[in-house]
């Protein structure tokens, strides 16, 4: 006898990452910074390496304070995950089941159905504008009784774009007290353009959660560590939802360090940034018409039923990217690797040309 899993796992596909470049490529899939890691972080998981026969201290007190003593908050309203993604998972799990909805734009984080579903809740996706931006008029409207949380994610994966401060503040006040808001800032580092502050928002909002990740800018995506800043109550049923001791203290020793030379970080951070927005104005100035973007990575639409081409076009470049049914999200990488990007971004959008054409 086959044992039986629940449908909602059954049924879920599971979170693809991507895959390996090709020899001499570029994987640029995962939105993962190119740079290596900080010195001084390296020498943190060095020294943190010979305690590893000892479990981590709960809840990674140390990471908290220094956390909390950056943001400006108290050490309460913060909570430590392996990465933001499963502080995102944890949250849902910990206001969402059986007969519950979880409101979000669509195409977002493709990890965000996978944590509604597994939960038991039904996922309400809205679909973005033709901008590629949150339709957040649209999100309001699609609240309902049922709705236990809504995600707002900006930076949004894949697509790039930001919602700005005003037009936030006017959802906010549009969605009930007691639904969930989840503010989903994992590339937010990257944003040179203004928009809202989620802590902010937080510090004037007990059901507003705001989540960050030490994966993307500080480049610590190996080791899964990421946080929350939210209400206190909030945050501990984030913590029940999730599993005891799994924050290492590999990952927090790593953290602090890249807390303590913050300077470095965002040193680097600026020359990805300027490297994207390069890129960004050489592949408008090709004809391919890409959304302004403002985290690590940038979106080139696309229709659907053209995955497996796209594909076949990116190896052809050496390049591994997230290939969607909407879209193909590709990250910046090493600058080497932009000839390539611009020359398979090219060739995707001839794809377009010529399926619109024959329509």
């Amino acid at each position: 006898m086959t044992v039986r899993l629940r449908r909602e796992i059954a049924e879920v596909p599971p979170y693809q990452q991507g895959r390996p470049a090709p020899e001499g490529g570029f994987k640029l899939s995962s939105n993962e910074n190119p740079f290596p890691p900080l010195p001084a972080v390296v020498e943190a998981v060095r020294r943190e390496a010979e305690r590893v026969n000892r479990y981590p201290r709960p809840g990674a007190p140390e990471l908290k304070e220094a956390l909390a003593g950056e943001l400006g908050v108290g050490v309460e309203r913060v909570l430590i995950g392996d990465g933001s993604a499963s502080l995102l998972q944890q949250l849902i799990h910990a206001v969402a089941g059986p007969g519950d909805e979880v409101v979000y734009a669509w195409r977002s984080f493709d990890a965000y159905p996978l944590f509604v579903r597994t939960g038991g809740a039904t996922p309400v996706e809205v679909p973005l504008t033709a901008d590629h931006e949150h339709d957040l008029e649209a999100m309001a409207a699609a609240i309902t009784e049922r709705t236990r949380a809504v995600i707002v994610c900006s930076p949004n994966n894949p697509t790039g774009t930001i919602v700005g401060a005003e037009e936030l503040d006017a959802f906010l006040d549009r969605v009930p007290r007691d639904v969930l808001v989840m503010l989903d800032e994992a590339y937010i580092e990257f944003v040179r353009e203004p928009t809202f502050d989620g802590i902010d928002q937080q510090r004037r909002r007990d059901n507003v959660v705001v989540l960050r990740t030490f994966s993307k800018a500080h480049g610590l995506a190996g080791l899964r560590v990421g946080y929350a800043v939210g209400d206190p109550a909030v945050l501990r049923g984030a913590d029940v939802a999730g599993v005891p001791l799994s924050q290492t203290a590999l990952a927090s020793a790593a953290a602090i360090a890249a807390l303590e030379h913050v300077g470095e970080t965002f040193a680097r951070i600026e020359v990805l940034a300027e490297q994207r927005d390069a890129l960004w104005q050489r592949l408008l100035d090709a004809g391919v018409p890409v959304p302004r973007p403002h985290g690590n990575f940038v979106w080139v639409p696309s229709r659907p039923g053209q995955e497996e081409a796209i594909h076949d076009i990116l190896f052809a470049e050496r390049i591994v990217a997230k290939v969607f049914p909407e879209g193909t999200r590709i990250s910046i990488g090493e600058p080497e690797s932009d000839d390539h990007v611009v020359a398979a971004a090219v060739r995707i959008q001839a794809l377009q040309a010529t399926a619109e054409a024959g329509l």
